[in-house]
């Protein structure tokens, strides 16, 4: 009989590894894209991203609301479960109302047909505390609005 072999600790690739190696990949395949590569739908969804991205700063609802789609599934993070519709811009109401001040600062972003990835910094600031989080979002663009939106913390 043969002996199964336990593989060692640093083969073994775990979820979030396995998905921060897939976006960093993902993001060396796009950044590589010339500008001029770059189509207008293209263009489009990453200007639609951003725009979404500093709308925040306004703390206006209404108009973070009006860049998601009316089903719009939101994971907070990689591990938190998915919200959808009401729901999702009811938590995002959440983090808007409790903060007097937010930045979401783009450092860097990729377009790749419907899909935008963007590194950032959040930072949201209340009489109590100011908390900021590194994140890579990633967003589904779908006729002309958010369908997915994903956070994944950089540890």
């Amino acid at each position: 009989m043969g002996t199964h072999e336990e593989p060692n600790a640093a083969n073994r690739l775990t979820r979030g590894g396995f998905l921060t190696t897939g976006l960093t990949a993902a993001a060396l395949g796009l950044t590589r894209r010339a500008a001029a590569e770059v189509s207008p739908l293209e263009r489009a969804n990453l200007e639609l991203v951003t725009a979404f991205c500093n709308s925040f700063a306004g703390r206006d609802m209404t108009k973070i609301a009006s860049f998601l789609a009316d089903t719009c599934v939101y994971r907070v993070t990689e591990t938190a479960p998915p919200l959808q519709g009401r729901d999702a811009v009811e938590r995002i109401r959440t983090y808007v109302v409790a903060a007097e001040t937010i930045e979401f600062k783009i450092l860097e972003s990729w377009v790749k047909g419907p899909v935008v990835v963007n590194e950032r910094v959040d930072a949201f600031v209340s009489p109590q505390r100011k908390i900021s989080f590194h994140l890579t979002g990633v967003f589904f663009v779908s006729g002309g609005k958010i369908a997915e939106w994903t956070d994944y913390v950089i540890r």
